[in-house]
């Protein structure tokens, strides 16, 4: 799939992807009433290691009593060289979630592995595949990681950018406004947009902070980021108001798919709205908008 062709897909709504650890059963018991756009199922970091075989337990549990609708699910794995890989594959397989998420990914091959896993498996066509992008090599290697989406990787579908190792492994101490992660973060999206993936922002530790929390979203929206991590529940009305177009975006929407359907315009690749030169590019990316739009709409209706 080429990055022009994936650019035609609906987009789906990835503002509030809540992470929830699989271990802790009242918690994902209240996932069901949330109104985050998706579920990550942790598998990893947030199960001690002695527990991830009940973790792993949990969910199949609670995927086959209680199922999550309306929501994306996403699980994410162990890394692939660690002992529980396997066994949280075979988890995947038998729950057959929206996306797997794997931790740690490093080099392109991490990502054609992982698909060529699920083929062999023959896991559904629809099983996507998200990569962790959480390492100073994968941060080098994100635009061939991210090329896989055109071959033998074809399966997957985001990046989400894992700043607590990343800054770990870098020694770049946390600072409001995270200007030594910037050039990263935007290499990232960059390499996301090349593709045709989207790009979810890292979490934001304290969730108490709501003043600094709303300012990250801010930022992420504004360096192009679809939607943000979270690690509590309190922080998904942030996400969603900021990863949502504003009134100001709408308007601008709406107003070039008007003029671009005005009698005389359909033959047309530029068209003037209101003193600015618009091109019929433009008028994909209202489409794109408003079809979001419509999702939101649609997710309050059933709210």
């Amino acid at each position: 799939m080429t990055a022009i062709a994936s650019a035609s897909l609906p987009p789906r709504l990835r503002r509030s992807l809540l992470s929830v650890p699989a271990i802790n059963e009242r918690a994902l018991q209240k996932a069901h009433g949330l109104d985050c756009d998706g579920v990550i199922f942790d598998l990893e970091d947030s199960v001690a290691p002695a527990r991830k075989a009940e973790a792993r337990d949990n969910l199949k549990r609670f995927f086959a009593e209680t199922p999550l609708r309306g929501r994306e699910r996403i699980v994410r794995i162990n890394a692939l060289d660690t002992d529980d890989a396997g066994a949280d594959l075979d988890t995947v397989l038998a729950l057959n979630p929206d996306a797997v998420l794997v931790p740690k990914v490093t080099t392109p091959s991490d990502i054609i592995g992982i698909c060529a896993r699920l083929d062999r498996a023959r896991a559904p066509k629809g099983l996507r595949v998200w990569a962790m992008v959480e390492t100073p090599r994968a941060v080098l290697e994100i635009g061939a990681i991210a090329g896989t989406r055109q071959g033998h990787g074809a399966r997957l579908d985001a990046l989400v950018v894992g700043l607590n190792d990343l800054r770990k492994e870098t020694g770049v101490l946390p600072q409001p406004g995270r200007a030594y992660l910037l050039p990263w973060l935007m290499q990232v999206v960059l390499a996301a947009r090349a593709f045709g993936l989207d790009v979810i922002d890292s979490v934001f530790n304290d969730f108490r902070d709501e003043a600094g929390f709303a300012g990250e979203c801010a930022q992420g929206r504004a360096m192009g980021f679809d939607g943000k991590m979270l690690i509590h529940p309190a922080q998904i009305e942030a996400a969603n108001r900021h990863f949502a177009p504003g009134e100001a975006e709408i308007a601008e929407a709406q107003a070039i798919i008007a003029g671009f359907a005005a009698p005389g315009a359909e033959a047309l690749n530029v068209i003037e709205i209101g003193g600015r030169m618009v091109e019929r590019l433009h008028l994909e990316q209202a489409e794109r908008l408003m079809h979001k739009v419509r999702q939101i709409s649609a997710r309050k209706d059933i709210a």
